[in-house]
Formats: C-alpha cells, sequence, structure tokens
C-alpha cells in the first residue's frame, strides 16, 4: 500500500510514498502542505508525515514497539491525534506535528478508534 494524491475530478494521479511498507491512513494538513500517514516501514506501524506535493521531506513522529494508527490534524496544524494499543486496548494520542509532547488522551479497557478534531470555529 502506497499513499497517492490525484485533483477531485480523477486526474493528475501522483504516488507520493514508494517504499515495501505499507502506507496508509493518509491525512491533509489544514493547510494542504503536509500529509500524516502510518506506516510499518519501521518495522510497526508509526505516524509520519510528508510534504503533500511529492512526498518528500518524510519525518517520523512516534517511536513505539505497538502500532500506531490514524492520524488526524488539528484544525490549526499544530498537533496530531492517533490511536496506538500500548496499553493492551487502543487508546487515542495527540503528539506536536515535531514529534514532542506525546500524551494518552483516554485510559480505559475499551478500544478506541478513529479521532478526530471539532473544526475550528469561525
Amino acid at each position: 500500500m502506497d499513499v497517492y494524491v490525484m485533483r477531485s475530478d480523477g486526474t493528475d494521479i501522483r504516488r507520493l510514498t514508494e517504499h515495501e511498507a505499507d502506507e496508509r491512513y493518509p491525512s491533509w494538513s489544514p493547510d494542504g502542505s503536509r500529509i500524516a500517514f502510518s506506516s510499518d516501514r519501521s518495522g510497526d506501524a508509526e505516524i509520519y508525515t510528508m510534504s503533500s506535493v511529492d512526498g518528500s521531506d518524510v519525518k517520523r513522529l512516534t517511536h513505539s514497539d505497538e502500532d500506531d494508527l490514524a492520524p488526524a490534524w488539528s484544525p490549526d496544524g499544530d498537533r496530531i491525534t492517533f490511536v496506538s494499543a500500548r496499553h493492551g486496548a487502543f487508546e487515542v494520542y495527540i503528539i506536536n506535528i515535531d514529534g514532542t509532547g506525546e500524551t494518552n488522551l483516554t485510559n480505559h479497557e475499551a478500544s478506541d478508534s478513529n479521532p478526530r478534531w471539532l473544526p475550528a470555529q469561525r
């Protein structure tokens, strides 16, 4: 699996990742300049970001022994939520886009999935 982008009419299809790993769950940054995604290129799924133009400037944000999946950008573009099974059940985490400040937002026996942000209020 790789990440591709295209125009809304289906034209201009571009492959942004080309790796033997599975890369999935792409999520556009609010300004459209970067894409967050999950990849198992390090052995297990971690959260990465890359340029949305050409897939360059790949940055790894998480470093765990369990899968980190389903990234979602905050409306201001400064943070990303994701899920991870680090403590048995899937929990929701948040991390700054520079990879600092990782925090578990949920902590209970049930699994949580697909965190999303409330759109910015105007």
